[in-house]
């Protein structure tokens, strides 16, 4: 057993433990540091729900109860409370969900896409039902940030993409997406990405700038490009049964706290890619850092059709509807 799956199921077996003795005490697991995007999120949700009532909130970050599969598994069957966790995870158990990668949907205009995502009939009304089905009470959706390519070699065009071998989280119209782009999907655990690239077994990955600031992939790669091909997307989950449970008071506690939430990140957003870019390029002076032209972004826009049809294919019952929705809410918020 490795270190890190040991470490996880003691974990576990002492969330298990205490469980029934702690009954005021929720548990809530994301996919990224405490000082990332989502471990703001958490602590903002933290803080407001400790300030209001008697609970507690304990956080678990990335790594502490395994990879993102683990703390999916462990919130389905009511262990954790609360995951905050991207839908290019739970796209294998709500197909629909993949609609997020559907390339040059989602436009990078930070207020346009809060009044998206916080107005958005299709995340609001039509996703719940789709989470419920998986016991899962969907909460929120929001975006954490511009995704950028990381690579080794630099990229103006698909043709440089051209055998690359391109991390893809285990998403299958993500991959489909990098397929379209000329590249080699590689599905692999986060966990695995920095050792990869430092290898050479990928050559590439993409990433919100903080966390490529963050988890450090401009030291083992090259060049950062802006091709404004997406935007992304997590959504904040609680156990649906405990959730059904909760008082009314409860409710409405979880749910103003994550109102709160909300608008603290998207506040908090403000010029972080700037920031985080800035932090780059100061670590390491010989990156690149290239925001494509419209002419250039031409050849990637194109593959967008071929990837929306392939999500018709495989993004479940709802997909057409969804995608029009979603389609309509942009608009909206435009």
């Amino acid at each position: 057993m490795s270190y890190q799956k040991f470490f996880a199921t003691s974990a576990m077996a002492l969330l298990l433990g205490t469980g029934s003795a702690m009954a005021d005490t929720w548990r809530y697991a994301f996919e990224e540091a405490m000082e990332e995007v989502q471990g703001k999120f958490a602590q903002k949700f933290k803080e407001e729900i400790e300030a209001n009532s008697d609970h507690e909130i304990q956080l678990f970050p990335f790594g502490t109860l395994g990879e993102s599969d683990s703390i999916m598994e462990q919130t389905q069957s009511g262990i954790l409370q609360f995951v905050d966790q991207s839908p290019g995870f739970t796209g294998a158990l709500i197909p629909e969900a993949q609609v997020f990668f559907v390339p040059y949907l989602l436009p990078q205009d930070t207020a346009t896409l809060a009044t998206f995502f916080e107005d958005s009939k299709a995340i609001n009304e039509m996703f719940p039902p789709l989470y419920a089905e998986q016991g899962l009470e969907l909460l929120t959706m929001f975006p954490e940030g511009e995704v950028m390519m990381t690579t080794t070699e630099a990229v103006a065009g698909p043709e440089d993409l051209d055998e690359v071998k391109f991390r893809v989280m285990t998403n299958p119209l993500l991959v489909e997406s990098y397929k379209a782009f000329g590249a080699t999907p590689t599905p692999l655990p986060w966990g695995e990405v920095y050792g990869a690239l430092q290898t050479g077994i990928i050559q590439g990955q993409e990433n919100p700038a903080f966390y490529i600031e963050s988890t450090k992939m401009y030291e083992v790669t090259d060049h950062i490009t802006r091709t404004g091909h997406n935007n992304f997307t997590t959504a904040v989950m609680a156990n649906k049964e405990f959730f059904d449970g909760l008082s009314d008071e409860d409710k409405s506690l979880v749910t103003n706290a994550i109102d709160a939430a909300f608008d603290y990140i998207i506040a908090y957003q403000e010029g972080l890619t700037d920031a985080s870019l800035a932090k780059v390029m100061e670590a390491k002076p010989s990156m690149t850092i290239t925001t494509l032209t419209e002419e250039q972004r031409a050849p990637f826009k194109a593959t967008a059709a071929s990837v929306e049809e392939e999500f018709l294919k495989i993004g479940g019952d709802q997909a057409g509807a969804i995608l029009e929705q979603l389609k309509a809410d942009l608009a909206a918020a435009q």
